[in-house]
Formats: C-alpha cells, sequence, structure tokens
C-alpha cells in the first residue's frame, strides 16, 4: 500500500525557509529562482516517492491535454518533472507575497464574480469546495479583511507545521479563521451550521481523502482512472443547509485567475434513498471540474502522492454489494 497523503511529512525546516525568504525580501523573486533552482533539483534527485507520483500525475493529465488537442505534447519530460516541483516551490512564495500585501488588485482576474458578489450583497452563508489545484491560500489572504463576511478554512497542516510557522511569524492573520480538522464530527458541523446561517462562509478541500474516515469515499473517474474522492464535502454541504460553489485560484504569467463555478444551488440534498448514487454522481461532478483544470494547468497539481491509490474499505463494501 502506497502512503496516506496525511502521513507524509514535509522536507525542509523552518530555518532553510527563512533563509530562502530571507533572501527572497531583499533581492526579489528573479535571484529566488536562481538560488530556489538547485535546491528544487536536489529535492527532485532525493525524492523518489515524490517525483515517481508526479510523473504518474504527468503522464495521465498529457495523455488527457493530447487527446483534447490542448498540446502536441502527449508525455513530460524530464524538465515537466522539475517544472512541477519548482512550481510548488514557488507556490510558497506565494502565499507570502499574498500576505505581505505584494499582490495588487490588477494582478486578479475573476471568472463568474457575479456568483460571489451575490453572496456578499445577499450577506448569504456558502460553501466553497476547493482543492491542492493552484493555490487557495492566495484567495483568503487577499480576502482577509476585504469582505465583512468571515471565510471559515477546514484544514489539516501538520504535514506542513515548518512553513506555517514562518507564515504566523509574518502575518497574525494568517491563522486566523482556520479550523484544524482530523474529522468533521457533529460538535464542528454545528459550529459550522451556526456561522454558515449568520450569513458565513466555509472552504473545504475536495481532493483529498479522510484520515480517520476510511471507505467514506466514491471511486469516480478522473484522467481515464478509477479514483477516490472524499464523500465528507458533501456530507457537510448537506447539514449546512446553503448554495455550493467551486472555487479555484491558479497562477498565470501576470498574476491569479480565481474561479467560482456553481455546483450545488440553493443546496445540495441528500436523501436517504439512492444516498450513495447521489454522492457519487456528486464527487463524479467535482472530479471533471478539477480534471478540466488540471489539464489547463498540470504543472500546479500539488498532490504528490498516489492520487488513485485505492481505498481499501471501500473497495471492500464494492464487493459485499457485487
Amino acid at each position: 500500500m502506497s502512503q496516506h497523503w496525511s502521513s507524509i511529512a514535509e522536507r525542509g525546516n523552518q530555518f532553510g525557509i527563512q533563509c530562502l525568504l530571507f533572501l527572497y525580501r531583499i533581492f526579489g523573486k528573479t535571484l529566488l529562482k536562481i538560488v530556489l533552482l538547485p535546491v528544487i533539483i536536489y529535492f527532485f534527485i532525493t525524492g523518489s516517492t515524490s517525483r515517481r507520483y508526479s510523473k504518474i500525475f504527468l503522464t495521465n493529465a498529457f495523455k488527457l491535454r493530447h487527446s483534447k488537442g490542448l498540446s502536441t505534447q502527449s508525455r513530460p519530460s524530464i524538465y515537466d518533472g522539475i517544472k512541477h516541483f519548482m512550481s510548488f516551490g514557488l507556490s510558497a512564495f506565494d502565499k507570502i507575497d499574498s500576505w505581505l500585501g505584494n499582490i495588487s488588485p490588477n494582478q486578479i482576474t475573476y471568472k463568474n464574480y457575479a456568483l460571489f458578489n451575490h453572496l456578499i450583497e445577499q450577506k448569504r452563508g456558502a460553501i466553497f469546495i476547493g482543492s491542492h489545484l493552484g493555490n487557495l491560500e492566495v484567495c483568503r489572504a487577499l480576502g482577509q479583511g476585504k469582505y465583512a463576511i468571515r471565510i471559515n478554512v477546514l484544514v489539516f497542516t501538520q504535514h506542513a507545521e515548518a512553513f506555517n510557522k514562518v507564515l504566523g511569524q509574518l502575518n497574525d492573520d494568517a491563522d486566523l479563521n482556520l479550523i484544524q480538522v482530523t474529522q468533521v464530527g457533529p460538535d464542528v458541523a454545528i459550529m459550522l451550521k451556526d456561522r454558515v446561517d449568520k450569513g458565513e462562509f466555509v472552504v473545504i478541500v475536495g481532493d483529498r481523502t479522510p484520515i480517520n474516515n476510511p471507505g467514506r469515499v466514491s471511486t469516480v473517474d478522473f484522467m481515464g482512472k478509477p479514483a477516490p474522492f472524499s464523500q465528507g464535502p458533501l456530507i457537510l454541504a448537506s447539514v449546512l443547509e446553503c448554495p455550493v460553489y467551486l472555487l479555484f485560484c491558479l497562477r498565470e504569467k501576470r498574476g491569479f485567475k480565481v474561479i467560482f463555478e456553481n455546483f450545488a444551488i440553493p443546496k445540495l440534498v441528500l436523501p436517504r434513498k439512492n444516498r450513495q448514487e447521489i454522492l457519487s454522481t456528486y464527487c463524479q461532478k467535482f472530479a471533471h471540474r478539477l480534471e478540466h483544470y488540471a489539464c489547463l494547468y498540470p504543472h500546479q497539481w500539488y498532490n504528490f502522492f498516489d492520487f488513485w491509490q485505492q481505498d481499501i474499505t471501500s473497495v471492500a463494501k464494492e464487493n459485499e454489494v457485487k
């Protein structure tokens, strides 16, 4: 069995991150890229597990891009692997930039901003399902203090403690409204329900399988292969009884593109009858949209683990049904 994503520890340490940050703040991103390149190559060479799963993802993505006519390149090269690692490294400094206030409004473009603005005007709570494609932290930093509405983010950061300590030192608000959870129990659900009813937002990622609830996944198609997607965000959305949207924040040459999409409007309903089938339908819907943007921005995929790893408990349940 491959390692579950939550058990993969971060590489590097707080001192190393602070050294790179010092160089970045003094000399800017151009020198940072020069200094960061040998560091990234080192991690690429020595990180056999991450390198292997990067190659698996990029291979699937490039084949799909080729079949859709998005690219003439059907297989990734070693350069693409290093570019993938470099993109991940630079994404950390995008987060730092966002919390230091170094990202200006003219660097942000929006798709379907009217969906978000309508919620702001109506002061209506909602849940946003994001992913580890692109950089949601940029959205959170940009929104902090800009809107009167609180944005609550469900996170698991135990495998990135060094970097998050650095973020906390840069801006005290970096930890604001973060809800650390390994399992969304009744107490957390009640608290979030109360906040949504007050018009607040909840952000949760949908591309990581549950930590303490193996089996609570739906196996659906992702890039032509069966992949497990967590039912947790969907079950939570049904409990919160509010509109559900998808949220992506993707880096482009001159800044970032923030994308809002309708997902379950006016709310996500899970009746007892055919509950599993409906959950699978929603998981597939999310997987298709994630696949769409992952094909457009393959090097911004930051899941360096066996994404197609089958959940043993769910497979056993499926076999029982058969």
